[in-house]
């Protein structure tokens, strides 16, 4: 079996790396950057760490920050148009998942224009050009989106999220600098932390998992797992444990594909709104337990990179039970909610149809019936 990895050319690490985006620039060349950033980030003066050093470096840029939460099929046609008449020649994302994702759309579309309706880039495009080069500067510990080939965009129209696989996205520079992310409130912060443990876990237990990607799931686990609390509380050294960790989950999930998790996840997001990182933080447990028994021994080695000792002394069941306690409690303690009065029954059984044709279900260990992902819909209810 042929196993692909697909990673970023170049990324920095470590508080000040933003100080080399304008190296990046010069070096290949760029003479006008397409700044996308949303516009909260835009308000409290997050982008500006990035846009002064282009002012100081006399470096030409364009701000665009027509973006939202789970970003929409209208937020990338209107920034394709806008890249259109900018003249620029990169694209610096500066942002959580939803700049990211908008941006790696952005590009694809401009040197893919086949594909300007958007809908068609859904699961994996055949797309035969590298997207408009990005620079991708993560402000959230969580998401990844800077070193991943997938994005997620969301269909209004139709109340669905769908999934884009396609290696043309990539960043060519990855920036992951913790004091980009030290303006996070606690509870985006722990949101985004539970996205990342989340995209570790499913990585892990995946069907396309192997050697290479299960390094990198473990060692994430361990850094969520040993730092997320800090970062709630804003600790510089939980801050910066996060930016690693959750990049390196990103390194395994892109590569070997996510789960039912993330796929019942999007459909909520899709239909309430829910933030993403909350969304698949709520259901992490509950998929845990709905995928336990085809797991083979792979719980045992969750349960021992999130801290729980003896794991090599218990049983199977034991040790299965250890790892959903520990992930159980970690979300506990960053104040992650367990109930989203938000969902009614009435919606169900359009939201397991949205949630078994998401691209990250066929990752699932485990199959699973319409009835049982209602069920499992259902333990969020009030």
């Amino acid at each position: 079996m042929v196993n692909r990895i697909s990673l970023n050319p170049t990324s920095y690490h470590g508080a000040g790396a933003i100080q080399e985006i304008v190296n990046e620039i010069h070096n290949h060349g760029f003479k006008k950057a397409f700044v996308a950033s949303d516009p909260d980030l835009v308000k409290f003066g997050v982008t500006a760490k990035v846009t002064e050093l282009l002012k100081d470096a006399s470096i030409l840029f364009e701000l665009y920050s027509d973006i939202k939460p789970n970003p929409t099929i209208e937020n990338v046609k209107h920034g394709v148009e806008a890249f259109k008449n900018s003249g620029a020649d990169c694209i610096v994302a500066i942002g959580g998942g939803s700049s990211m994702d908008t941006s790696k759309a952005i590009g694809v579309i401009n040197t893919n224009p086949e594909f300007d309706d958007v809908r068609s880039l859904e699961g994996v495009a055949p797309t035969k050009n590298p997207c408009v080069p990005i620079i991708a500067v993560p402000t959230t510990a969580g998401t990844a989106a800077e070193v991943t080939i997938n994005y997620v965009i969301t269909d209004v129209e139709k109340e669905r999220k769908f999934v884009c696989v396609d290696t043309h996205d990539m960043p060519i520079v990855a920036v992951v600098d913790p004091d980009m992310m030290s303006s996070m409130p606690k509870g985006l912060t722990a949101a985004t932390g539970m996205d990342a443990l989340t995209h570790a876990i499913e990585g892990y237990t995946t069907r396309g998992a192997w050697e290479m990607t299960d390094m990198f799931h473990i060692e994430a686990i361990r850094l969520i797992s040993e730092n997320l609390r800090d970062a709630v509380d804003n600790k510089k050294s939980g801050r910066e444990g996060m930016a690693l960790g959750q990049y390196i989950a990103g390194m395994g999930f892109s590569n070997v594909g996510l789960g039912i998790d993330h796929s019942m996840a999007h459909t909520l997001s899709a239909h309430y709104d829910t933030p993403h990182g909350v969304a698949c933080a709520m259901f992490l447990p509950i998929t845990m337990e709905f995928n336990r028994d085809y797991t083979g021994e792979r719980y045992r080695e969750i349960a021992r990179a999130m801290g729980v000792k003896g794991v090599d002394d218990m049983s199977q069941e034991e040790y299965r039970d250890a790892a959903i306690s520990a992930v159980k409690k970690l979300s506990e303690e960053v104040g992650i909610p367990k109930i989203n009065d938000r969902i009614k029954e009435v919606d169900l059984d359009q939201l397991a149809t949205d949630a078994l044709n998401d691209a990250c279900y066929p990752g699932n260990p485990r199959e699973a019936t319409k009835e049982q992902v209602i069920s499992m819909f259902r333990m969020l209810m009030a």
